[in-house]
């Protein structure tokens, strides 16, 4: 049965206490032997709230190293994207990830101007390095739980070919992930943020110019402009929010965004047919989702 309060306007009530879900990431460590606490990837990445130690430090130190060590095992020597969504956890687990990945030497990029990243930005970066290269291929990191609650992180990889990595990649890292977890993280290696970032390995790419100084390869914004089209973008919290209105700007379209906010609460939002705030169109009956 949807929710009485479906599709309308979230309450103070419904809104994670942002302090509590970030203390948690760090204060909670997971029980390797509870099921419920262990590194489970999805879709190509691992989700949880970090107030049920689903979603903490110690599965984002391990699951970075065990991203290290497969890449190294398939012989992936190239550039790691590295982009974030805006979720409470991202940012925390961004730098977890940084701190991994320099500590291994890996060649990590994460966006210049420290934005948001949508997965779209990082798969055409990774797409865009590997294009018609024969070696030191390139992966990436989204850190993101995609339209999940706002309680919730997530952690995704993608391979050379820029999309959701398959269960043979998945399965090896969430097995290895909890190994290092079970093992106490004694097989983890890790520098401070400061040296991270600062590491000759750690640099800077341009998401955002990038993506949408390509789009006329994909798209024909010229026909869409001549026809006068008139378009309304809502990012809905998420991590395109700047992306819009470079757009917009940079091709010359009538574009407005309507929604330019962001708040890890998504206080703005309405909620779902189970009374939840998600980070995409909300509606009063599942079936319409």
């Amino acid at each position: 049965m949807p929710n009485e309060r479906a599709g309308q306007p979230a309450r103070p009530e419904d809104l994670i206490d942002v302090p509590r879900l970030v203390t948690a990431y760090y204060a909670l460590h997971p029980d390797p032997a509870d099921p419920a606490q262990r590194v489970a990837f999805g879709t190509s990445g691992h989700r949880g709230s970090s107030l049920a130690t689903a979603f903490n430090e110690d599965h984002i130190a391990a699951t970075s190293q065990a991203i290290c060590e497969y890449r190294s095992r398939q012989g992936i020597d190239g550039p790691l994207f590295l982009g974030a969504d805006t979720h409470a956890l991202s940012e925390p687990a961004k730098v977890t990830a940084v701190e991994v990945f320099a500590a291994n030497g890996v060649t990590v990029l994460i966006d210049e101007a420290d934005g948001y990243t949508p997965t779209p930005a990082v798969s055409h970066a990774v797409l865009l390095h590997n294009r018609g290269r024969d070696s030191a291929p390139a992966d990436g990191v989204v850190v993101t739980p995609s339209h999940n609650p706002p309680s919730d992180g997530g952690f995704k990889y993608n391979p050379p070919n820029g999309g959701p990595a398959g269960s043979e990649a998945t399965g090896w890292i969430q097995e290895r992930a909890n190994e290092i977890i079970t093992g106490g993280l004694k097989d983890v290696r890790r520098i401070p943020w400061a040296r991270a970032l600062s590491a000759a390995t750690t640099g800077r790419y341009d998401f955002l110019g990038s993506y949408v100084s390509d789009l006329p390869s994909v798209l024909d914004l010229d026909a869409v402009r001549a026809a006068g089209v008139r378009i309304g973008a809502d990012p809905l919290g998420g991590a395109s929010v700047a992306y819009w209105g470079r757009i917009a700007e940079q091709h010359r379209l009538d574009l407005t965004v309507v929604n330019p906010l962001t708040d890890p609460a998504w206080r703005f939002m309405t909620l779902d047919w189970d009374g939840r705030i998600r980070m995409d169109c909300s509606s009063p009956t599942r079936w319409r989702r």
